[in-house]
Parts: structure tokens; C-alpha cells; sequence
């Protein structure tokens, strides 16, 4: 079975977490919160550059294995495209980063407050990659 992709859609669900991101922790928003319960030092020295192309690796790499879990997923089960990718992105974001969020942040002993700021900033993310994805989908394939 060859996997069809929309890399469009990958590649502004890959965006769209930069504007998600940009607006989630702005000090407007929760950044404040954040930075003050994360303890990040917001002096200016940092070189965001790094953080920034690692984001975009990373969000493109979420949303490409979205991309292919809700086709096969789709394949599988058929039905609306756009409600599968979402169940899709859910069930990814509840099984692998909210559990691994929680683990790991129980174990650092960090506050529960970041820990949910963080899965729902997460929770939003993947909501919206799966609604570029969702109304996106592959030529061909609904």
C-alpha cells in the first residue's frame, strides 16, 4: 500500500505551530506564566535561531506522521476525512505526547500548572495541524 501525502498541508501544518506557539507564549497570552513557573531567563542573551529550526524539524516531522497515520487510518476505516485526521491527531496527542508530558514532568517533579499549560498548548497544536490536514487531503484520495 503506497501512503499518499499532502506535503502542502504537511508544510502549513508545519507553519501553523510557529503561529500557535508565537501566540500561546507570548507574555500577553501565557508567556509570563511560563516563563516565570518554567524558570526560563528571559535576559536577552539567549540566540533563539536554534530553538526556532528545531521547532520547524520537529513540527514538520509531526505533522507528516499525522499526515500518514490519518491516511492509513482513513484507508483502514474510511469516513470524513477531516473527522478522521482530527480523532487521528487526538488520539496521537493523548497516547504519546499528554502521557509522555505527564511522566516525564511527574518524575522532574515540575508543576502541574506547566505541565498542563504545556499538553494543552501541545493539545491546540496538533488540533490545528489536523484541521489543515484534515481539509487538505491528498489529490485523488476522497
Amino acid at each position: 500500500m503506497v501512503v499518499e501525502v499532502n506535503y502542502w498541508a504537511v508544510v502549513v501544518a508545519t507553519l501553523s505551530t510557529m503561529v500557535v506557539g508565537s501566540i500561546w507564549y507570548t507574555p500577553k497570552v501565557f508567556g509570563n506564566y511560563w516563563m516565570r513557573v518554567a524558570k526560563v531567563d528571559d535576559s536577552g542573551d539567549r540566540n533563539a535561531v536554534a530553538p526556532i529550526v528545531m521547532t520547524l524539524v520537529v513540527s514538520f516531522i509531526s505533522a507528516w506522521v499525522l499526515a500518514l497515520a490519518t491516511q492509513v487510518a482513513w484507508e483502514a476505516l474510511g469516513g470524513n476525512y477531516l473527522v478522521m485526521t482530527i480523532t487521528t491527531g487526538l488520539m496521537l496527542w493523548a497516547g504519546f505526547t499528554a502521557a509522555r508530558f505527564i511522566t516525564h514532568d511527574a518524575f522532574e517533579g515540575r508543576p502541574a500548572g506547566l505541565t498542563i499549560l504545556n499538553i494543552a498548548h501541545e493539545l491546540v497544536t496538533v488540533l490545528v495541524m489536523a484541521l489543515i490536514i484534515g481539509v487538505w487531503p491528498p489529490e485523488g484520495t476522497v
